[in-house]
């Protein structure tokens, strides 16, 4: 059992910055991918980048990539998503999730334990 505790989403105006955080507690967090996914209302969860577990591996969605750093530190349990030049299409809540499946999953479907989320609003 891997339990995610996520944090840092909040009200921005579009340009500005976030940085979100995952925590992760339970089961050996250093060996499980990581995502990050996202869920604007009225659609489906989306991908939005993935790491895997030494962190030296990334991938992102190509409506993000050059805005979005997502890192980890596996001392600390904890994945983190840098959110620059945030757009109002960026609105959503975000969850973080855990994967043993091998390499970088950026399917939904291959992630076992999820958080309950972070909003993030950005304004125009």
């Amino acid at each position: 059992q891997v339990q995610l505790v996520e944090s840092g989403g909040g009200l921005v105006q579009g340009g500005d910055s976030l940085r979100l955080s995952c925590a992760a507690s339970g089961r050996t967090f250093r060996t499980y991918a990581m995502g990050w996914f996202r869920q604007a209302p009225g659609t489906e969860r989306e991908f939005v980048a993935a790491i895997n577990w030494g962190g030296g591996l990334t991938s992102y969605a190509d409506s993000v990539k050059g805005r979005f750093t997502i890192s980890r530190d596996n001392a600390k349990n904890t994945v983190y998503l840098q959110m620059n030049s945030l757009k109002p299409d960026d609105t959503a809540v975000y969850y973080c999730a855990t994967s043993e499946a091998p390499g970088i999953p950026r399917r939904a479907s291959l992630y076992k334990y999820w958080g309950k989320g972070t909003q993030v609003r950005v304004s125009s």
